[in-house]
């Protein structure tokens, strides 16, 4: 245990709304955790501290250089664009993200969200519970086409390590999967694979999965142009990060028959405002930013922010970014 320093977790709830342990953190150096720090309470609540934790909380240029005694952030995810890297470099404090944790789990929830689409499982739940099957003339029923997807071409945008598992599960559902990616390498050995440019991805595939880390590059990369280009049948599925679909473009392309459908969990504003032209868009299914949040993928993420502060404190640290 390290008692010349001090940690402070700012947000900690989502990663560990109770029923995990802060046990190793405290094992480490003294800690105090916070469920939510509003913006106004960042700096008090992170005075004096040489460690944070942060997941969502922002921690601007302007916020670190009220922080002296800072050395470590660690971010509780892999994305770590809410910290000024640069204004935390030039200070001297290290930065660290998980690199990796909710692989298994991120792609289990892209079909999840599909299956959806190509079933409206929920909905045939309701309307049973309501009573449509009991005063059905038939012995079953369906109030919306039914898809298969065997046969069908799964188009995944960025292929690391959860677009992958995204590729693996597709091919074993009997899909043909195309892919486009910064830097392609490492071709999975499963028939019918190609990478692909991106408009080309988007006008073949009959369903088209969204992994890409945001850059400046890909911020929008969803717009109305490329959602023009896509199969009038094809869904779109993103759980990686909002901000590459632009709203109001797949708004319009939903309500104009131009796509099928979406599946998104994760969008431009996260708590969406009130009033996002996506809530009203036809079949749109939108999710809370919950595809990392197994419990297996918490504990994971949790053991291993504590395995980056345990190298920072051992002099060697790991997963800086």
């Amino acid at each position: 245990m390290s008692d010349s320093l001090t940690a402070v977790v700012l947000d900690g709830y989502t990663l560990n709304p109770g029923d995990l342990s802060w046990d190793g953190l405290h094992q480490l150096t003294p800690a105090i955790i916070h469920d939510r720090t509003p913006a106004g309470a960042i700096v008090e609540r992170a005075r004096g501290a040489a460690v944070l934790f942060t997941n969502k909380t922002p921690l601007s240029g302007g916020t670190l250089r009220q922080l002296p005694d800072l050395r470590y952030i660690g971010v509780l995810a892999t994305g770590y664009n809410i910290v000024d890297v640069a204004a935390a470099r030039q200070q001297g404090i290290v930065v660290t993200n998980i690199p990796t944790y909710g692989t298994a789990s991120v792609a289990q929830f892209a079909f999840a969200l599909l299956l959806e689409l190509c079933h409206n499982a929920g909905r045939h739940s309701s309307e049973v519970r309501a009573g449509a099957w009991s005063r059905s003339a038939d012995w079953c029923f369906s109030l919306t086409p039914q898809v298969e997807l065997s046969g069908l071409t799964m188009g995944i945008c960025g292929f690391g390590r959860i677009g992958r598992q995204v590729g693996r599960i597709a091919d074993a559902m009997g899909m043909r999967v195309i892919a486009n990616d910064v830097n392609p390498r490492n071709p999975p050995d499963y028939d019918g694979f190609d990478w692909v440019a991106l408009d080309e991805l988007l006008g073949e595939s009959d369903v088209v999965s969204l992994h890409s880390p945001l850059f400046p590059e890909t911020l929008g990369m969803i717009n109305r142009d490329r959602l023009r280009l896509m199969k009038k049948t094809a869904f779109l599925i993103n759980t990686s990060r909002g901000p590459l679909v632009r709203e109001q473009d797949l708004a319009d392309a939903l309500a104009a028959g131009e796509i099928a459908g979406a599946g998104l969990d994760v969008l431009n504003v996260e708590p969406p405002v009130e009033g996002s032209p996506l809530f009203t868009a036809p079949n749109c299914i939108i999710t809370p930013h919950m595809a990392w949040s197994t419990k297996a993928a918490r504990a994971r993420l949790l053991g291993l922010a504590l395995d980056n502060l345990r190298a920072f404190l051992a002099g060697a640290p790991k997963n800086t970014v």
